[in-house]
Protein backbone atom coordinates (compact mmCIF):
# COMPACT_ATOMS: atom_id res chain seq x y z
CA UNK A 1 0.00 0.00 0.00
CA UNK A 2 2.87 2.08 1.01
CA UNK A 3 4.58 1.51 -2.79
CA UNK A 4 1.07 2.65 -4.63
CA UNK A 5 0.71 5.59 -2.38
CA UNK A 6 3.88 6.97 -2.68
CA UNK A 7 3.99 6.41 -7.05
CA UNK A 8 1.02 7.77 -6.84
CA UNK A 9 2.29 10.88 -5.16
CA UNK A 10 4.87 10.59 -7.72
CA UNK A 11 3.27 10.91 -10.87
CA UNK A 12 1.03 14.21 -9.32
CA UNK A 13 4.38 15.72 -8.66
CA UNK A 14 5.51 14.91 -12.09
CA UNK A 15 2.48 16.27 -13.60
CA UNK A 16 2.59 19.50 -11.59
CA UNK A 17 6.14 19.84 -12.10
CA UNK A 18 5.85 19.40 -16.37
CA UNK A 19 3.09 22.06 -15.90
CA UNK A 20 5.32 24.44 -14.22
CA UNK A 21 8.08 23.88 -16.34
CA UNK A 22 5.14 24.53 -19.87
CA UNK A 23 4.58 27.84 -18.03
CA UNK A 24 8.47 29.06 -17.44
CA UNK A 25 10.11 31.55 -19.53
CA UNK A 26 12.94 28.89 -20.25
CA UNK A 27 10.89 26.91 -22.85
CA UNK A 28 11.70 26.05 -26.23
CA UNK A 29 9.33 26.01 -28.85
CA UNK A 30 10.11 23.78 -32.10
CA UNK A 31 7.85 24.65 -35.42
CA UNK A 32 8.13 22.79 -38.73
CA UNK A 33 5.78 21.37 -41.54
CA UNK A 34 5.37 18.41 -42.59
CA UNK A 35 4.34 18.46 -46.69
CA UNK A 36 3.93 16.76 -49.88
CA UNK A 37 5.40 19.74 -51.64
CA UNK A 38 9.23 21.02 -51.06
CA UNK A 39 11.35 23.21 -52.98
CA UNK A 40 14.78 24.55 -52.59
CA UNK A 41 14.85 27.91 -51.32
CA UNK A 42 16.68 31.04 -52.40
CA UNK A 43 17.96 34.46 -51.92
CA UNK A 44 19.31 36.12 -54.71
CA UNK A 45 20.34 33.09 -55.85
CA UNK A 46 21.86 32.06 -52.75
CA UNK A 47 20.76 28.71 -50.89
CA UNK A 48 23.01 29.09 -47.56
CA UNK A 49 23.72 33.01 -45.68
CA UNK A 50 22.24 35.39 -48.52
CA UNK A 51 23.68 38.88 -48.02
CA UNK A 52 21.42 41.81 -49.88
CA UNK A 53 24.21 44.82 -49.96
CA UNK A 54 22.17 48.50 -49.74
CA UNK A 55 24.19 50.77 -51.31
CA UNK A 56 26.18 53.59 -49.62
CA UNK A 57 24.11 56.91 -49.16
CA UNK A 58 25.14 60.19 -47.58
CA UNK A 59 23.71 60.99 -44.75
CA UNK A 60 21.91 63.83 -45.62
CA UNK A 61 19.12 61.45 -47.28
CA UNK A 62 18.22 60.58 -43.78
CA UNK A 63 18.05 63.56 -42.57
CA UNK A 64 15.03 63.90 -40.96
CA UNK A 65 12.46 60.94 -39.56
CA UNK A 66 10.16 58.56 -41.50
CA UNK A 67 12.88 59.46 -44.60
CA UNK A 68 14.42 56.38 -46.51
CA UNK A 69 16.97 55.92 -48.88
CA UNK A 70 18.96 53.52 -50.55
CA UNK A 71 15.50 50.98 -52.39
CA UNK A 72 16.87 47.36 -53.08
CA UNK A 73 15.51 45.00 -54.44
CA UNK A 74 15.95 40.89 -53.06
CA UNK A 75 14.01 37.70 -54.55
CA UNK A 76 13.01 34.95 -52.48
CA UNK A 77 12.47 32.14 -55.06
CA UNK A 78 11.50 28.09 -55.01
CA UNK A 79 12.98 26.11 -57.57
CA UNK A 80 12.66 21.66 -58.09
CA UNK A 81 9.19 21.96 -56.60
CA UNK A 82 7.33 18.86 -57.35
CA UNK A 83 4.58 21.16 -58.02
CA UNK A 84 0.61 19.77 -58.87
CA UNK A 85 0.01 18.74 -62.72
CA UNK A 86 -3.21 19.79 -62.84
CA UNK A 87 -3.82 22.41 -60.10
CA UNK A 88 -2.02 25.45 -58.70
CA UNK A 89 -0.10 25.15 -55.39
CA UNK A 90 0.32 27.85 -52.93
CA UNK A 91 3.48 28.93 -51.97
CA UNK A 92 4.21 31.56 -49.17
CA UNK A 93 7.15 33.17 -47.90
CA UNK A 94 7.43 33.88 -44.28
CA UNK A 95 9.78 36.64 -42.55
CA UNK A 96 10.40 37.18 -39.07
CA UNK A 97 12.81 39.20 -38.12
CA UNK A 98 15.58 39.50 -35.48
CA UNK A 99 15.86 42.97 -33.90
CA UNK A 100 12.40 44.86 -34.04
CA UNK A 101 12.32 48.86 -33.44
CA UNK A 102 8.90 49.99 -31.98
CA UNK A 103 8.18 51.38 -35.46
CA UNK A 104 8.28 47.53 -36.81
CA UNK A 105 11.26 47.32 -38.81
CA UNK A 106 14.30 45.52 -38.34
CA UNK A 107 17.05 47.43 -35.96
CA UNK A 108 20.70 48.31 -36.70
CA UNK A 109 22.96 45.95 -34.61
CA UNK A 110 26.36 46.54 -36.66
CA UNK A 111 28.86 46.16 -33.97
CA UNK A 112 31.29 48.89 -34.75
CA UNK A 113 30.85 51.96 -35.94
CA UNK A 114 27.43 52.38 -36.35
CA UNK A 115 24.77 54.74 -37.87
CA UNK A 116 22.51 56.50 -35.96
CA UNK A 117 18.92 56.72 -36.42
CA UNK A 118 18.85 54.26 -39.12
CA UNK A 119 16.72 51.55 -39.37
CA UNK A 120 16.04 49.01 -42.38
CA UNK A 121 12.85 48.78 -43.49
CA UNK A 122 11.44 45.76 -45.53
CA UNK A 123 8.27 46.00 -48.17
CA UNK A 124 6.19 43.18 -49.82
CA UNK A 125 6.14 42.38 -53.14
CA UNK A 126 3.28 45.40 -53.38
CA UNK A 127 5.58 47.54 -51.98
CA UNK A 128 3.31 47.91 -48.98
CA UNK A 129 6.19 48.13 -45.61
CA UNK A 130 5.78 44.89 -43.43
CA UNK A 131 5.71 46.30 -39.54
CA UNK A 132 7.23 42.99 -37.86
CA UNK A 133 5.55 44.01 -34.64
CA UNK A 134 2.58 42.37 -35.89
CA UNK A 135 4.98 38.76 -35.48
CA UNK A 136 5.96 37.10 -38.53
CA UNK A 137 4.83 38.38 -41.94
CA UNK A 138 3.48 35.69 -44.14
CA UNK A 139 3.19 36.78 -47.60
CA UNK A 140 0.16 34.23 -48.50
CA UNK A 141 0.61 33.39 -52.16
CA UNK A 142 3.25 35.41 -53.09
CA UNK A 143 5.35 32.32 -54.53
CA UNK A 144 2.79 30.50 -56.46
CA UNK A 145 3.27 27.82 -58.44
CA UNK A 146 0.86 27.74 -61.36
CA UNK A 147 -0.48 23.82 -62.48
CA UNK A 148 2.63 22.12 -63.42
CA UNK A 149 4.86 24.83 -62.72
CA UNK A 150 8.07 23.53 -60.45
CA UNK A 151 9.58 27.01 -59.55
CA UNK A 152 8.47 30.78 -58.95
CA UNK A 153 10.23 34.03 -57.28
CA UNK A 154 8.92 36.91 -55.43
CA UNK A 155 10.87 40.50 -54.97
CA UNK A 156 11.07 42.33 -51.47
CA UNK A 157 12.34 45.62 -50.89
CA UNK A 158 15.40 46.48 -48.15
CA UNK A 159 15.54 50.01 -47.49
CA UNK A 160 17.39 52.93 -45.04
CA UNK A 161 15.11 54.24 -42.84
CA UNK A 162 15.39 57.03 -40.59
CA UNK A 163 14.06 57.37 -36.58
CA UNK A 164 16.01 61.10 -36.81
CA UNK A 165 18.87 62.89 -38.24
CA UNK A 166 20.57 59.61 -39.59
CA UNK A 167 24.51 60.32 -38.60
CA UNK A 168 27.32 58.12 -40.95
CA UNK A 169 28.34 54.53 -40.22
CA UNK A 170 27.94 50.96 -41.03
CA UNK A 171 24.41 49.43 -40.79
CA UNK A 172 23.54 45.58 -40.39
CA UNK A 173 20.02 44.02 -39.77
CA UNK A 174 18.67 40.18 -40.08
CA UNK A 175 15.92 38.03 -39.93
CA UNK A 176 14.56 35.13 -40.71
CA UNK A 177 12.90 33.12 -43.82
CA UNK A 178 11.29 30.38 -44.74
CA UNK A 179 8.29 28.86 -47.20
CA UNK A 180 4.79 27.99 -46.70
CA UNK A 181 3.00 25.48 -48.59
CA UNK A 182 -0.63 25.54 -48.81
Amino acid sequence: MKKLAFLSASVVSALFASQAFALSDNTITFQGEVSSETCSVTVNGNTAKPLVLLPTVNASALAASGQSAGQTTFDIGVTGCTGNATAETTVSTVFAGNSVSTAGNLTNVAATDAATNVEIQILDTKGTVIDFNNGSFNGAGDLNLAAGVKAASATYTAQYFATGISTAGAVESTMQYAVSYN
